[in-house]
């Protein structure tokens, strides 16, 4: 397994989701997008994390790379790679498939659960977990 990650800002590295990949022996990398690093080949990985940030989808001007990243998500997606989102990963994912992301009424700061919907596509996560989620923009 290619996984490849998509991180915005020098903090939010995979965590919990590394142990998951070194014990499945996948062959990790990484772009390093505030540090003006190159996208890859799709045909260099099978999975795309995209991780999160303090930075909204919409915030193009302050953060130019984020078109090309989106356009890259969206490629990757057409091309039948797993792509999962954290927090403005999940943001950019929705964009890219045309969900309006904005600000939510009531920022999500704390524990809550997470649903796993599709167990077949994603059977190493339980049913529900507790994540802690920090964020102020939801989406449809």
């Amino acid at each position: 397994m290619l996984l490849h990650t998509l991180q915005h800002v020098p903090f939010e590295g995979l965590g919990s989701i590394e142990t998951w990949a070194r014990q499945k022996n996948a062959t990790i990398t990484r772009t390093r997008l505030f540090a003006a690093e190159p996208l890859p080949p799709l045909d260099q990985l099978d999975w795309l994390i995209v991780m999160g940030g303090p930075m909204s989808v919409g915030d193009e001007q302050d953060h130019p790379w984020l078109a090309d990243e989106k356009r890259f998500i969206a490629e990757a997606i057409a091309a039948g790679k797993t792509v999962l989102g954290i927090c403005l990963g999940a943001q950019l994912i929705a964009s890219v498939l045309g969900a309006k992301v904005y600000p939510n009424r009531h920022k999500e700061i704390g524990w809550f659960p997470i649903l796993n919907t599709d167990p077949q596509r994603f059977p190493a996560l339980p049913p529900q977990l507790e994540a802690f989620h920090w964020h102020g923009d939801t989406f449809d």
